[in-house]
């Protein structure tokens, strides 16, 4: 047996599916709104998530990253209309199982929801992860460990790997430790910081040169693409190569086959390609900004790190780990913390993630090497104002919520949204049926909408009907 919830304001959807779910011999739960769905996530574990986008008070994908961090992490369907036709593209981008177009019918909602079971049951079924080399990678929540499933399997192929977030998440970090988890470990992991290639030298960089090849060529020397032979070679900030870096690029890929500057013989380097970049390349390749064909070849297996400010639970040992580590470099004795200090911490947004958490952390001991203990006081400035702001800005919310409700009602744009279509589909639909003479197959054809449909959206405002 499976539990499986709603998240629907659709009264009569509600006691559809859950005859299906009963019949199914699976428990079911139904939430109206977003926040009767976070109460349900709060009191029960569930398997399947069948999550419409149009709420009373929101969008569906607003509690995303909540299902996704839930109890069991469960499996999302989402249940998409016709008036939202980009549903099914933002289902998938954000991590959905499946989606599902209203109106649904147990068909249409059988076959996703048995898929999702069978691959949970699979993937509870699978050994375990095999213990990773994490190269000072520290983290204990949901999102880094999704990003170490996505580590162990790219370990185990010779797949390019695009290792996508933003400056100072770790990108490096997650490029090593492919490369030392996998069977190419004890060979070279040779960087190329693809910000620095210089667009003159770039070949004998790149390919090396052989004696004489050009002024100052006073022997042979091998490129970074020789020293990456068998082993990874990782390009660092690839979004920043120019047009023809890329291409120079795309060449090698294809076949891992160059020639040295100067020389008349290819050469081969079998190596594993790893790219990080902190842009958006599908952006900047539909800009003409980078190519597609490269960005098709480094792509195979895509892992996005997150924000450190979307990782609350990881900043405390974070913290720890780099203040060891820098009282063990300067040779001072381990220090303490006060609770308030890792509260300070956590309520900061840390703009330049785990770089900048770093940096903070040498940055309160160096200026603070005599105190034992460290207390939020202890922090820079530019943090504790922030974090201060932050605070204040909390308890200054019951009077704006005050000075809120005498102002005139003005409702959330969403929401007024929501109310102005379903006031236009109301009319419509009383104008259709007049039309009709109450007939739904002669309105089916008028409209263009199937009768299901239809009978859907009359039991939704009420509407009579004749067959």
């Amino acid at each position: 047996m499976a539990h499986i919830l709603l998240i629907d304001d659709d009264a009569i959807l509600k006691e559809t599916i859950g005859a299906l779910m009963r019949r199914l011999g699976h428990a079911f739960t139904w939430a109206g709104s977003l926040d009767e769905g976070r109460r349900a996530l709060v009191h029960g574990r569930f398997d399947v998530v069948l999550l419409d986008l149009r709420l009373p008070d929101g969008y569906g994908l607003d509690i995303m990253a909540e299902l996704r961090t839930a109890p069991g992490a469960p499996e999302i369907i989402i249940v998409t209309g016709q008036e939202d036709p980009e549903g099914a593209a933002l289902a998938i981008k954000s991590g959905a199982w499946d989606y599902i177009q209203k109106p649904l019918t147990p068909n249409r909602v059988t076959l996703p929801l048995t898929r999702a079971l069978e691959y949970r049951a699979q993937k509870a079924a699978r050994r375990p992860r095999a213990v990773l080399k994490r190269e000072a990678i520290i983290g204990v929540g949901p999102a880094m460990e999704a990003c170490l499933d996505m580590v162990a399997q790219a370990a185990d192929s010779d797949a390019s790997v695009l290792v996508t977030g933003e400056t100072g998440t770790g990108k490096e970090l997650f490029a090593r430790a492919i490369h030392v988890n996998s069977p190419r470990g004890n060979n070279n992991f040779v960087v190329v910081d693809c910000a620095a290639l210089p667009e003159t030298l770039v070949e004998s960089v790149l390919f090396g040169h052989v004696k004489g090849a050009f002024t100052g060529a006073d022997r042979d020397r091998d490129g970074l693409f020789k020293l990456a032979d068998g082993g990874t070679l990782f390009l660092d900030e690839i979004g920043e190569l120019s047009p023809g870096i890329q291409k120079t690029f795309l060449r090698v890929l294809q076949d891992g086959r160059f020639r040295p500057v100067g020389s008349k013989n290819e050469l081969q380097s079998d190596f594993r390609l790893v790219a990080a970049t902190n842009r958006d390349l599908g952006v900047m390749a539909a800009g003409g900004m980078f190519r597609e064909d490269l960005l098709y070849r480094l792509r195979t297996i895509v892992i996005t790190l997150p924000p450190l400010r979307n990782r609350v639970e990881d900043v405390k040992p974070l913290a720890i780990h780099y203040m060891n580590r820098l009282c063990e470099r300067y040779r001072l004795p381990t220090k303490g913390f006060a609770e308030e200090f890792f509260q300070a911490l956590a309520a900061y947004s840390w703009p330049g993630n785990v770089r900048e958490l770093c940096s903070t952390m040498e940055r309160a001991l160096l200026q603070h090497r005599t105190e034992p203990v460290l207390y939020p006081k202890h922090l820079p400035d530019e943090i504790r104002i922030q974090v201060l702001n932050a605070g204040g800005a909390a308890e200054t919310n019951g009077q704006a919520h005050q000075e809120e409700s005498q102002a005139p009602a003005v409702p959330p744009w969403k929401e007024y949204r929501r109310q102005a279509l379903d006031a236009a589909e109301q009319s419509y639909l009383q104008d259709l049926l007049t039309a009709a003479g109450g007939n739904v197959a002669r309105a089916s054809r008028l409209s263009g909408l199937s009768p299901s449909r239809l009978y859907d959206l009359f039991r939704k405002y009420n509407l009579p009907t004749r067959a």
